[in-house]
């Protein structure tokens, strides 16, 4: 532990950390844990998840206590029981071979007179929520007066869960003279306004990129129809068959019909969300860490305590609402100096979204193809055989039936073999994907979008002989929907049916393709025509689309003025206004 004593780590800290696998610093803990020794002053560290945050200001703050004071010397505030409980944990670790010093997590969903009695008889360190600290602190309960430090933990994710007036009472109760620091894997305008108001003069330790993905991440995104969703997870899931990682949904209902949904069909998977008691949830986290559970399915607030450093993948089952909350997402995955995978399942419409989180972390996003049945069959094969193939075997209590089993298996040549152990490990797989569907939304798009321009580029032909092109003076702003124009259009036609074009709608304006045999039907269906207060104008600005033709009449019924139309937005706007 020569590269931590370095940094000023004690022997017997110093051995925790080696007996938990730590062999040498991470950049975060290279420049917080100096820092913190020294207690000089207040500091914002943007670093990512899994960058190794706790350890940073989980070593100093249990080197720095005085077991033999029974007064709160330092607080952690975390945004969720799950994060409290961990750090915690981890703390009392770093702590092994320092006798005397007593963590208590502090956290709502437990017994609040359990919690209340431990802080009557003494705890040096102590890891909160703001909500349940905040009670006990109104019950008059907690002491925070001799506190020397304070770190705030996932200090954007508290903020996005709504705690920025807790945060404020509880910083409230603690010395003016504190060392503060604040831990975050973004910087956003709540962040820099709780740095401003709670720290003094506060210096920045950044890790890596402002605002960034983890770098050991890949991103990825496959696109399909909305229904297609879950299909879709099942064919990723299956595509890696050690496959270890956290399915994001929005909501808890969501969360738990589609943990549901892959334990009915097999997987070793399981919820973890909110309306869970605190008891089932530590039961699911225990089984998820063992690797009893291959697949966590989780809403982004129960898994901010989820600390496992072996991901393989993350799985967007939808897209956060908030950008930020992708690169915690993300973050759970590549940890530690592993590889990761974040894979963002999307449908037709979000394709926008993908761009604003490539600006949003720095980082491209690959697009994946939806495995078809034919790959995931092929790497389900190979991955068994790999098993079989590497895997040592035991021998032992065999030998006195191979003879018999030798004699059996003398009929099958090499090639049959081989045929029939691939037949029977791949049998399941191909039974289900053998007729499967292709997925994959992008790649039909892009067909149907072929399509369509070939038929557009066709329309435009009849276009330009068959329909004339209207503008009126009423637009989105003035609540107009295609619907409605259509509407007023067919009742210019009497018993006709008026074949429409293109409809254009702007800010204050529209443009109309018609029949051009019932020009006059239209004119005549805006006379004398109010749209939410507004005297609707109309006017003929050009044949087909194409070059533009002479106004013919106005829509007040009489003849309009003789002048050109135009086809630019910017001329026929500053008329209409």
């Amino acid at each position: 532990m020569n590269e931590f004593t370095v940094l000023g780590v004690k022997p017997e800290v110093g051995q925790a950390l080696a007996e938990l696998g730590f062999t040498a610093p991470t950049p975060v803990q290279e420049q917080v844990i100096p820092v913190l020794l020294r207690q000089e002053g207040d500091w914002i560290s943007l670093a990512q998840t899994g960058t190794g945050k706790t350890a940073a200001f989980g070593i100093p703050l249990v080197q720095q206590v005085d077991p033999a004071s029974r007064r709160i010397q330092a607080l952690v505030l975390c945004p969720t029981r799950e994060l409290c409980i961990q750090v915690a944990r981890d703390l009392d670790a770093f702590a092994r071979y320092l006798p005397g010093i007593k963590t208590l997590a502090v956290y709502g969903g437990a017994r609040i007179d359990t919690q209340i009695n431990a802080l009557q008889r003494g705890v040096h360190l102590v890891v909160a929520t703001p909500g349940r600290l905040n009670d006990l602190l109104r019950r008059g309960c907690a002491d925070l007066s001799t506190i020397r430090t304070v770190v705030l933990d996932e200090a954007d994710e508290m903020l996005n869960m709504g705690f920025l007036e807790e945060i404020g009472a509880i910083l409230g109760q603690t010395p003016a003279d504190r060392q503060t620091l604040l831990f975050s894997a973004t910087m956003s305008r709540e962040v820099a306004t709780i740095a401003k108001k709670y720290m003094t003069a506060a210096k920045e330790i950044l890790v890596g990129q402002r605002n960034s993905g983890a770098v050991n991440v890949r991103h990825q995104y496959c696109m399909v129809r909305a229904q297609d969703r879950f299909p879709a997870l099942k064919r990723i899931v299956d595509l890696h068959p050690d496959i270890y990682g956290i399915i994001f949904c929005r909501t808890r209902q969501e969360t738990q019909e589609v943990a549901d949904r892959l334990i009915q069909d097999g997987y070793r998977a399981d919820a973890l969300h909110g309306e869970l008691a605190q008891g089932q949830r530590d039961l699911v986290m225990a089984k998820f860490r063992r690797r009893n559970l291959q697949l966590l399915v989780a809403t982004d607030v129960a898994a901010r305590g989820v600390d496992v450093n072996d991901l393989t993948h993350v799985i967007n089952y939808n897209l956060p609402d908030d950008l930020a909350v992708y690169t915690h997402r993300s973050g759970r995955t590549g940890r530690a100096g592993k590889a990761g995978i974040s894979i963002s399942i999307i449908h037709q419409r979000e394709g926008w979204r993908i761009k604003a989180m490539e600006k949003n972390i720095g980082r491209s996003f690959e697009y994946a193809r939806v495995p078809s049945g034919r790959e995931i069959c092929a790497n389900q094969i190979m991955s068994r055989i790999s098993g079989l193939v590497e895997t040592p075997a035991e021998y032992s209590g065999i030998e006195a039936i191979l003879p018999a089993v030798t004699e059996k298996l003398a009929e099958l040549d090499r090639e049959e073999l081989i045929r029939r152990l691939v037949a029977r490990e791949a049998k399941g797989f191909l039974a289900y994907y053998q007729d499967a569907p292709d997925l994959d939304a992008r790649e039909k798009g892009e067909e149907r979008g072929q399509k369509q321009r070939r038929e557009q580029d066709r329309g435009k032909q009849r276009n330009a002989e068959q329909y004339t092109r209207f503008q009126v003076n009423v637009g989105k702003e003035d609540g107009v929907l295609p619907q409605r124009l259509i509407a007023i259009i067919n009742s210019g036609g009497g018993r006709q049916r008026i074949a429409i074009g293109k409809i254009e709608l702007r800010r204050n304006q529209s443009f109309i393709e018609a029949d051009s045999r019932f020009a006059d039907n239209v004119l005549h269906a805006f006379q004398r025509l109010m749209i939410n207060g507004k005297k609707v104008h109309i006017e003929i600005n050009g044949i087909g689309g194409g070059e533009q033709g002479d106004v013919r009449r106005s829509g007040a019924g009489g003849p309009g003025p003789k002048r050109p139309g135009s086809s630019r937005p910017g001329a026929w706007k500053k008329r209409a206004n």
